[in-house]
């Protein structure tokens, strides 16, 4: 990839990192504690505990892809941004505008995602 791409997604690499520590939902810890009010009521209880996982799958969903994006970044200094780590061909346009941090062409991605599918159905 040529030094002005890998330059455009650094910046969109960037937005979105910055995005993410924008929005302070990695720092926010409130909502991770239950209201002394709702323990005195199970179904607030099991809406305040359901409310909860929410946000914890949020924020972990977050963390991994500022990891995603940090690594992307990476790349990009490595000059190795744009490339399948399975195959090393490039990594469509479309799916990088979409997806700066992805790391796999879609080819990969599908049946990375196909095994995590199977993977997922034996537990």
């Amino acid at each position: 990839m040529d030094k002005k791409k890998t330059e455009h997604f650094k910046g969109l690499l960037l937005k979105h990192r910055q995005q993410i520590l924008n929005v302070g939902l990695l720092n926010k810890s409130e909502d991770l504690h239950v209201a002394e009010e709702d323990l005195s009521d199970e179904t607030d209880l099991a809406s305040s505990l359901i409310q909860q996982q929410i946000n914890c799958a949020i924020r972990d969903r977050e963390y991994v892809k500022l990891r995603r994006i940090d690594a992307a970044l990476d790349r990009c200094a490595e000059g190795t941004f744009g490339h399948c780590e399975e195959c090393e061909e490039e990594i469509g346009m479309k799916r990088l505008e979409n997806q700066p941090w992805a790391e796999l062409c879609i080819q990969h991605a599908e049946e990375k995602e196909k095994e995590d599918s199977q993977i997922y159905r034996q537990a």
